[in-house]
Protein backbone atom coordinates (compact mmCIF):
# COMPACT_ATOMS: atom_id res chain seq x y z
CA UNK A 1 0.00 0.00 0.00
CA UNK A 2 1.06 3.58 -0.99
CA UNK A 3 0.70 6.43 0.79
CA UNK A 4 0.39 10.25 -0.07
CA UNK A 5 3.14 12.16 0.41
CA UNK A 6 2.10 15.80 1.13
CA UNK A 7 0.65 14.34 4.22
CA UNK A 8 1.98 13.09 7.62
CA UNK A 9 1.33 10.34 9.92
CA UNK A 10 1.08 9.64 13.42
CA UNK A 11 1.32 5.90 14.91
CA UNK A 12 -1.83 5.65 15.61
CA UNK A 13 -2.68 5.71 12.04
CA UNK A 14 -4.22 9.38 11.96
CA UNK A 15 -2.94 11.64 8.80
CA UNK A 16 -2.96 15.64 8.46
CA UNK A 17 -2.77 17.87 5.48
CA UNK A 18 -1.39 20.89 6.37
CA UNK A 19 -2.50 24.38 4.92
CA UNK A 20 -1.08 27.67 4.15
CA UNK A 21 -2.10 28.70 7.72
CA UNK A 22 -2.07 27.13 10.89
CA UNK A 23 -5.37 24.79 10.21
CA UNK A 24 -4.59 21.43 9.49
CA UNK A 25 -6.78 18.80 7.96
CA UNK A 26 -7.26 15.38 9.86
CA UNK A 27 -8.45 11.92 8.94
CA UNK A 28 -7.21 8.25 9.16
CA UNK A 29 -5.27 6.36 6.67
CA UNK A 30 -6.39 3.78 4.36
CA UNK A 31 -4.66 1.17 6.54
CA UNK A 32 -6.64 1.78 9.48
CA UNK A 33 -9.79 2.11 7.72
CA UNK A 34 -8.87 -1.43 6.04
CA UNK A 35 -8.12 -2.95 9.48
CA UNK A 36 -11.01 -1.58 11.09
CA UNK A 37 -13.71 -3.36 8.72
CA UNK A 38 -16.71 -1.32 7.43
CA UNK A 39 -16.93 1.87 9.36
CA UNK A 40 -20.63 2.35 10.73
CA UNK A 41 -20.20 5.49 13.20
CA UNK A 42 -17.83 8.09 14.03
CA UNK A 43 -17.88 10.53 17.38
CA UNK A 44 -15.62 13.31 15.92
CA UNK A 45 -15.18 16.46 18.76
CA UNK A 46 -17.20 19.32 18.63
CA UNK A 47 -16.21 22.45 16.48
CA UNK A 48 -14.90 24.75 18.87
CA UNK A 49 -13.43 21.93 20.91
CA UNK A 50 -9.80 21.83 22.51
CA UNK A 51 -8.23 18.77 21.47
CA UNK A 52 -4.40 18.00 22.84
CA UNK A 53 -1.95 15.29 20.75
CA UNK A 54 -1.91 12.04 21.78
CA UNK A 55 -5.29 12.12 23.80
CA UNK A 56 -8.36 10.63 22.37
CA UNK A 57 -11.16 13.00 20.61
CA UNK A 58 -13.31 10.50 18.95
CA UNK A 59 -14.39 7.08 18.39
CA UNK A 60 -14.33 5.06 15.15
CA UNK A 61 -16.99 2.20 15.43
CA UNK A 62 -17.30 -0.61 12.65
CA UNK A 63 -18.21 -3.80 11.96
CA UNK A 64 -15.60 -5.03 13.98
CA UNK A 65 -14.65 -3.04 16.94
CA UNK A 66 -14.62 0.00 18.66
CA UNK A 67 -11.40 2.42 18.25
CA UNK A 68 -10.74 5.83 20.04
CA UNK A 69 -9.62 8.60 17.48
CA UNK A 70 -6.26 10.39 18.66
CA UNK A 71 -5.41 14.25 18.39
CA UNK A 72 -2.58 14.09 15.94
CA UNK A 73 -1.85 17.69 17.02
CA UNK A 74 -2.89 20.37 20.04
CA UNK A 75 -5.24 22.94 19.20
CA UNK A 76 -8.96 24.00 18.16
CA UNK A 77 -11.47 22.21 15.88
CA UNK A 78 -12.53 24.82 13.12
CA UNK A 79 -14.88 22.29 11.58
CA UNK A 80 -15.94 18.91 10.75
CA UNK A 81 -16.50 16.93 8.19
CA UNK A 82 -20.50 16.47 8.99
CA UNK A 83 -20.41 13.69 5.10
CA UNK A 84 -18.55 11.32 7.48
CA UNK A 85 -20.99 11.58 10.23
CA UNK A 86 -23.69 11.46 8.28
CA UNK A 87 -22.40 8.27 6.08
CA UNK A 88 -19.41 6.86 7.81
CA UNK A 89 -18.66 4.42 5.33
CA UNK A 90 -16.72 7.48 2.81
CA UNK A 91 -14.04 6.99 5.62
CA UNK A 92 -13.16 3.45 3.89
CA UNK A 93 -14.22 4.48 0.59
CA UNK A 94 -12.04 7.59 0.22
CA UNK A 95 -10.12 7.80 3.46
CA UNK A 96 -7.83 10.65 2.09
CA UNK A 97 -10.05 13.20 0.18
CA UNK A 98 -14.22 13.38 0.88
CA UNK A 99 -13.35 11.25 4.00
CA UNK A 100 -11.39 13.24 6.38
CA UNK A 101 -12.94 14.20 9.59
CA UNK A 102 -11.94 17.35 11.12
CA UNK A 103 -9.91 20.52 11.09
CA UNK A 104 -8.10 22.24 13.63
CA UNK A 105 -6.37 25.25 13.75
CA UNK A 106 -2.97 23.71 15.58
CA UNK A 107 -1.03 25.68 18.33
CA UNK A 108 1.35 22.64 18.63
CA UNK A 109 2.47 19.87 16.25
CA UNK A 110 4.28 17.02 17.60
CA UNK A 111 7.01 15.10 15.42
CA UNK A 112 4.85 13.23 13.39
CA UNK A 113 6.14 10.44 10.37
CA UNK A 114 6.61 10.67 6.68
CA UNK A 115 5.28 9.11 4.23
CA UNK A 116 8.37 6.70 3.75
CA UNK A 117 8.17 5.96 7.65
CA UNK A 118 4.49 5.44 7.70
CA UNK A 119 5.14 2.78 5.34
CA UNK A 120 7.92 1.08 7.39
CA UNK A 121 5.55 1.08 10.32
CA UNK A 122 2.76 -0.54 8.88
CA UNK A 123 4.84 -3.23 7.21
CA UNK A 124 6.12 -4.38 10.50
CA UNK A 125 2.71 -4.42 11.88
Amino acid sequence: MSYPQDLQYTAEHEWIRRTEDDTVTVGITAFAAESLGDIVFVQLPETGATITAGESCGEIESTKSVSELFAPVTGEVVSVNEAATENPEVINDDPYDSGWLFTVRATELPELLDAAAYTALTQEA
